[in-house]
C-alpha cells in the first residue's frame, strides 16, 4: 500500500511540514525521523507486549479475575476488594489497562507523522493501528462475556498477530523517504513465495492457538471440559509442528533465491534472522510439550510467536524498497 504512494518534494519529509501541516497541528512540535521510528518501534513492542500479558492472563487463571466488561465487575469498572481473588483480578485488570498505552502510541505516532507531513499511504498504513486496538477490545469483551469459550479466546489473538505484522511494516516505512521512488527488489516469483510463507504462518499461527484450546490452560479453574476444544492435542501438536517445518522449508528456499539472485537491501538478513527466532521457537515448543506445558514457557512461546509474526512483516516490506531517511 505505502510502495506506491506518491512523495513530497523535499528529501527530508520533515522539513516540508511547515507548509502542508497547519491548523491545529502547527502548534505540535517537528518531530524529527528519530522520534518517528522510536515511535513506531515502541508500537511494534506494545503489540507484542499486549500479546505476553494476555497469555500471562491465561496461565495464571486470570481470564475472569473482571468477570465482565467493560466494567471489571457489576459495579465498578476497576478492581474492587473481596469481588475476585485479589491476584487474578490485578492481572487481568492490568492487561486491559495496556490497551491505553496501545492507544496512546498509535495516537502519538499518528501525529508525529501528520505533524511532519509524511506520504498518505504511511498515514493510511497508521491508522490501522488504532482501528485494530480498538476491534481488539471489542473482541476481548466478547470473550470475557462468553465465558472464555475457547474459539473467542482463539479470535482475541490472532487480531494482535496480524497488528504485529503491521507494526513492523510500519515501522520499516516510517525509515524510508518520502521522495524517493519505490524499488522492487525482490523479483516477483520470491514475492510469492513469500506470500506463500506468510500464509503458511497464518496456518501455524490458527493451529497454535487449537493447541492452546484442547490444552490444560483454560484462562480460569471454572472453565469446564465443554468449553474446552474436543479434539486430541497429539494430533494438534504434530499438525501444528508440521506446519512449522513446512514455513521453515519455504524461508529457507527464499534465503536460498535471495542469494543466488544477490538481492539488494535486507532482505537477505531479515530472512536469516526469522529463520534463527524460529529455530529458537521451535526449542521452546519441544521442551514445553516435554515438560507438560508448563506457564512460564507458554508465556515464551507465544510472545516469540508474536516477534515473529512482526519479523516476517519487515521480510515482507524488504520486497519493495525507498531510500533510507537520514535519521
Amino acid at each position: 500500500m505505502t510502495a506506491t504512494s506518491q512523495a513530497p518534494s523535499s528529501s527530508d519529509p520533515a522539513e516540508s511540514a511547515p507548509a502542508r501541516s497547519g491548523g491545529p497541528l502547527s502548534r505540535l512540535p517537528l518531530p524529527s525521523m528519530r522520534l518517528q521510528k522510536g515511535l513506531a518501534l515502541a508500537n511494534v513492542f506494545t503489540q507484542i507486549g499486549i500479546m505476553t500479558t494476555g497469555v500471562l492472563v491465561r496461565v495464571t487463571a486470570s481470564g475472569l479475575g473482571c468477570e465482565t466488561w467493560p466494567k471489571c465487575n457489576q459495579d465498578s469498572f476497576v478492581p474492587v476488594p473481596g469481588a475476585g481473588p485479589a491476584v487474578h483480578q490485578a492481572i487481568e485488570f492490568g492487561n486491559r489497562l495496556l490497551t491505553f498505552v496501545l492507544v496512546a502510541v498509535a495516537a502519538a505516532l499518528i501525529l508525529a507523522l501528520l505533524r511532519a507531513g509524511r506520504r498518505k499511504g504511511l498515514i493510511l498504513l497508521s491508522l490501522t493501528m488504532p482501528v485494530g486496538i480498538l476491534a481488539q477490545a471489542v473482541i476481548g469483551g466478547i470473550t470475557v462475556l462468553a465465558g472464555l469459550i475457547w474459539w473467542t479466546v482463539a479470535l482475541h489473538l490472532l487480531p494482535s498477530m496480524v497488528l504485529a505484522w503491521l507494526a513492523a511494516v510500519l515501522f520499516v516505512r516510517v525509515g524510508e523517504r518520502d521522495d524517493a521512488p519505490p524499488r522492487q527488489v525482490v523479483p516477483t516469483p520470491l514475492r510469492w513465495l513469500t506470500i506463500l510463507s506468510t500464509v503458511l504462518l497464518a496456518g501455524v499461527l490458527a493451529t497454535g492457538t487449537m493447541v492452546t484450546g484442547a490444552g490444560p490452560h483454560a484462562g480460569d479453574a471454572r472453565i469446564g471440559a465443554a468449553d474446552r476444544l474436543q479434539l486430541p492435542i497429539q494430533w494438534l501438536v504434530h499438525f501444528h509442528a508440521e506446519l512449522m517445518v513446512g514455513y521453515v522449508c519455504l524461508l529457507i528456499g527464499l534465503v536460498a533465491g535471495l542469494i543466488a539472485l544477490k538481492t539488494s537491501g535486507p532482505a537477505i538478513r531479515r530472512a536469516w534472522i526469522l529463520i534463527g527466532m524460529i529455530a529458537a521457537q521451535a526449542v521452546v515448543g519441544i521442551v514445553q510439550y516435554w515438560l507438560g506445558v508448563p506457564e512460564l514457557l507458554v508465556i515464551l512461546h507465544v510472545t516469540l510467536a508474536g516477534a515473529i509474526t512482526a519479523v516476517t512483516g519487515a521480510l515482507w516490506a524488504a520486497g519493495v524498497i525507498r531510500d533510507r531517511a537520514d535519521a
